[in-house]
């Protein structure tokens, strides 16, 4: 896709524990045939070592990239399909064959990234002056995610310490989707009162907080509801968790 018809949305990665979380939204936006902006924390870069035995490198971000996006949040490596596309490049690719892809299946057979899926450029943490950092840089909106409590307060007082949170401050100062997918338990006064100060800016409030009406057999079912909500307050379609559809117990008579 030509960099002037391309709008991608900015996934920002903090260093609060629940990188699984930040590999399921971008799996499903490149599924969906969004293109996708990543800017990781340095913060997150040692949440992800530690989460998955995997290292995130600017010199091998792709390859990094694709390793941890292919790794099931149970541990299990290989085990999506993925494909790193960027603009006007070629493609990385691997990953576990998966499964299939029909209208009636059930959520964890949700097709992964694959060939045609929305393409990905890297933005280091450290880079002011990347695309994202202006509002004249054409990206849909922002999912932060999982957002740390030193993400959130940034982002709330405006200050702008790393381009996670430019870019934050661009997108609500420019009226679009923001969504901080905040991870940390219990919250402190303090942290609720910047919450309370981004959902007055705007920004959609998601705790990371997974529900178990959706028949949940794997952790990675639990993760993949939460994500799925992050898309779900941008609107951008997935099948990552069974909807509720006002019928008590229909979770329990899942195959």
């Amino acid at each position: 896709m030509s960099d002037s018809l391309r709008r991608p949305w900015v996934v920002g990665v903090s260093g609060a524990s629940g990188t699984p979380y930040a590999a399921s939204v971008l799996r499903a936006l490149l599924a969906a045939g969004e293109d996708v902006d990543l800017v990781v924390s340095r913060a997150a870069r040692l949440t992800l070592l530690d989460e998955t035995g995997y290292p995130f490198r600017d010199a091998h971000w792709r390859e990094d990239l694709r390793r941890w996006l292919a790794r099931d949040a149970d541990g299990t490596p290989e085990a999506h399909r993925v494909r790193i596309a960027e603009p006007d490049s070629g493609a990385v690719s691997g990953g576990a064959s998966g499964s299939g892809s029909e209208p009636d299946s059930e959520p964890d057979s949700e097709p992964d990234s694959e060939p045609g899926s929305g393409t990905v450029r890297y933005w280091p943490a450290g880079d002011l002056a990347a695309g994202p950092s202006s509002g004249s840089y054409p990206a849909r909106g922002m999912l932060v995610v999982p957002a740390s409590t030193e993400s959130v307060a940034g982002i709330a007082l405006g200050l702008s310490k790393d381009l996670l949170q430019r870019t934050a401050s661009v997108t609500l100062k420019e009226r679009r989707p923001l969504v901080v997918a905040v991870r940390e338990t219990p919250l402190s006064g303090q942290t609720l009162k910047h919450l309370v100060t981004l959902d007055e800016a705007g920004a959609v409030v998601l705790p990371a907080s997974p529900a178990f009406y959706a028949g949940a057999a794997r952790v990675q079912d639990l993760v993949d509801f939460v994500a799925g909500r992050v898309l779900d307050a941008v609107g951008v379609p997935h099948r990552l968790y069974r909807r509720w559809e006002g019928e008590l117990g229909a979770a329990q008579g899942q195959s």
